[in-house]
């Protein structure tokens, strides 16, 4: 039964803003001027809120979370910016999600159904997607994107306007400079290096045979056959044609403004 929001008597929520039904607010947390809550959304105790937000339904904002607080840049001059948060998104202890900046799009916006565990950090103006992991301590500079499936392990970074491409695995530690192609894992030391691809998290996610070693085959086409990337890109879009996945691969390549990680 739907039922108004719960706040904590030692909660602050300003009166301009809105929070759906079910929602609830823990202990001593500040929801901001211009912030909008979604139905069934959880936050918990001594986290703040700053607006411009949107939340979606039902997520889960555990203790000491910062979220929509302005962006750690230099340029940012007071100008009106937004964070836009999905649904369903489980966000864990200390993590912190900047809005965005007027020169860099106006918006940081985070998809649904994503985990954020302790202590990432997502800066202003980035764009994940969803089904994404986050693990303790990942850190993601401004403007970066993130794709679907994505999982970052613990204490690795992405450097400012890099992109990861949906369904790539990032290990322990890696701190990435250039573009993660989509399926790739990148691990191995501090500034990662492309080990193969992340053919168990396409079988969990249903990928079959066929597909999975059409990847394999581009995978090896851009990282193993030594080629220029100029005479890779020729050779992927060959085999783009009989692979949707190969397709998504090349797309990536194409429109990637930063050098991929190689």
């Amino acid at each position: 039964m739907s039922m108004g929001p719960a706040i904590h008597p030692s909660a602050v929520v300003d009166p301009g803003s809105k929070l759906g039904a079910n929602v609830r607010i823990g202990a001593f947390s500040y929801i901001g001027p211009e912030v909008e809550i979604g139905e069934g959304t959880v936050i918990g105790p001594h986290c703040s809120v700053i607006g411009p937000t949107r939340i979606g339904s039902d997520n889960r904002i555990v203790g000491h979370a910062a979220i929509g607080g302005d962006p750690q840049d230099k340029k940012f001059k007071g100008e009106r910016v937004e964070l836009v948060i999905g649904d369903r998104n489980q966000i864990r202890e200390f993590v912190t999600v900047n809005r965005g900046t007027g020169s860099g799009g106006g918006i940081t916006r985070v998809g649904s159904d994503n985990m954020l565990l302790a202590y990432t950090h997502v800066a202003h103006d980035c764009l994940i997607g969803n089904h994404c992991v986050f693990s303790n301590n990942s850190t993601l500079a401004g403007h970066v994107t993130v794709e679907d499936w994505v999982i970052t392990s613990g204490f690795s970074g992405a450097h400012q306007f890099c992109r990861i491409g949906a369904h790539a695995f990032i290990g322990m530690g890696v701190l990435l400079s250039g573009d993660v192609p989509p399926f790739t894992m990148v691990a191995g030391d501090a500034s990662g290096r492309p080990r193969g691809i992340n053919s168990e998290g396409l079988k969990r996610r249903g990928f079959d045979a066929e597909r999975i070693s059409a990847i394999k085959r581009a995978y090896r086409t851009l990282y193993m056959a030594g080629l220029p990337l100029a005479e890779a890109r020729q050779q992927l879009s060959e085999q783009a044609q009989s692979s949707e996945d190969v397709r998504a691969l090349l797309q990536f390549i194409e429109t990637s403004e930063r050098p991929l990680q190689r």
